[in-house]
């Protein structure tokens, strides 16, 4: 669920963010092997069975070798619901085994508590907008899930994802002046772009519920190309 403040659209964020790896390109071969190794800690942390449902939450209609990498990826996709903002013709067309729903941006999800066992996002939680946002996102896959997998860009990998800005993404006052110089400004305000650390990962998750945030993608030891935070239901909750 992307946020769409203007003059940012949902179907915008998507064209940048895969403008920064163009088809064919090594960037886009670097997202690639990024995804690749997100979806093998998916498969090993969360550890799904065939009958288990899944929600995807905030796919793409791009359509290429780097996006919606679970659908890509999973060989049961009739077991995946995907959510997004757009009506996603391309999307459906390309994954039509997978259940779609169009929703609106920022708010709850359309489904009971517990309803999945397993919800997912990748690269979506840095693009809702505010940090109080971001807690409810979370909040929701929460909700309706028995466990919770979400991946983002780790701000300290050392080329930025959606910019290619090298180093300077480190610090947002640094980022904000190099997004400027590039003519990338939209991506140094938060209402499109949140660089995410590992603390700031954590901080959106309850404080009474655990959860594990750990690095993965491409792996460089701190300056991954990624995060994950993987939460699961206690028994009997």
């Amino acid at each position: 669920m992307k946020q769409v403040n203007r003059p940012m659209t949902k179907q915008t964020v998507d064209e940048k963010y895969y403008q920064a790896a163009r088809p064919r390109s090594i960037a886009e071969r670097l997202v690639v092997r990024a995804r690749s190794g997100i979806y093998s800690d998916f498969i090993r942390i969360c550890r799904p069975l065939a009958a288990d449902s899944i929600l995807d939450v905030g796919v793409s209609d791009v359509v290429g070798e780097s996006p919606n990498l679970l659908e890509r990826m999973y060989p049961h996709r009739e077991r995946i619901t995907a959510l997004g903002l757009g009506s996603a013709e391309a999307f459906q067309a390309e994954f039509p085994e997978v259940q779609y729903r169009q929703v609106e941006p920022n708010s709850p999800l359309p489904f009971p508590d517990r309803s999945f066992a397993i919800a997912t996002s990748n690269a979506v939680l840095e693009h809702v907008g505010s940090v109080d946002n971001q807690r409810r996102f979370v909040a929701e896959l929460m909700r309706v899930a028995r466990q919770v997998f979400i991946t983002v860009p780790h701000r300290f990998f050392p080329v930025e994802h959606h910019t290619a800005i090298p180093l300077l993404h480190y610090f947002d006052s640094t980022f904000a002046a190099a997004c400027r110089l590039a003519g990338k400004a939209e991506w140094g305000e938060q209402r499109n772009l949140i660089l995410m650390s590992r603390g700031r990962l954590r901080r959106l998750w309850p404080q009474n519920d655990a959860v594990k945030v750990g690095f993965t993608g491409i792996r460089l030891g701190p300056f991954s190309s990624n995060l994950y935070a993987h939460w699961r239901r206690e028994a009997g909750r």
